[in-house]
């Protein structure tokens, strides 16, 4: 009986863990779902977004879909950034390691978008990609 008791704690955390990795795939399933209207999309734990045409959509990831849903135009948009621990950072030299990770978006002086990354490199990599994006628009003529 003892034995049953000891094994008791590590049935419970085996059912905890299956649990978890369940929602976390139901994230991942109602994120391709929902990723299939951009030319261009990320996720994350922390956040989702995508790129269609001019218009970034981001919002936080969850079981049931995207939540928190916010979209704006990259026609709106007057500097992309990278945020390192609240400190801008060079795409050429950024650091290998950082706790808070955010490419910024300055809409206008008084106005920011901040979406969370888990990694550097694939912020990095974004900020590149968004900044491309954007300069070609900027370059076209608007209608």
């Amino acid at each position: 009986m003892e034995r049953g008791l000891l094994w008791l704690p590590l049935l419970v955390v085996f059912f905890w863990l299956a649990w978890q990795g369940s929602k976390e795939y139901q994230k991942v399933e109602s994120y391709r779902l929902w990723s299939e209207q951009f030319e261009k999309s990320k996720y994350d734990i922390y956040a989702v977004i995508g790129l269609k045409e001019n218009n970034i959509t981001w919002g936080k990831p969850s079981p049931q879909g995207p939540i928190k849903l916010e979209t704006f135009s990259l026609l709106d948009v007057k500097d992309i950034r990278l945020l390192v621990d609240d400190k801008l950072v060079q795409l050429e030299n950024y650091p290998q390691k950082g706790r808070v990770i955010q490419l910024e978006l300055i809409l206008s002086e008084s106005q920011s978008v901040r979406i969370p990354f888990t990694e550097i490199p694939l912020a990095a990599n974004w900020v590149k990609y968004l900044q491309g994006v954007w300069e070609d628009l900027n370059t076209q003529p608007h209608q």
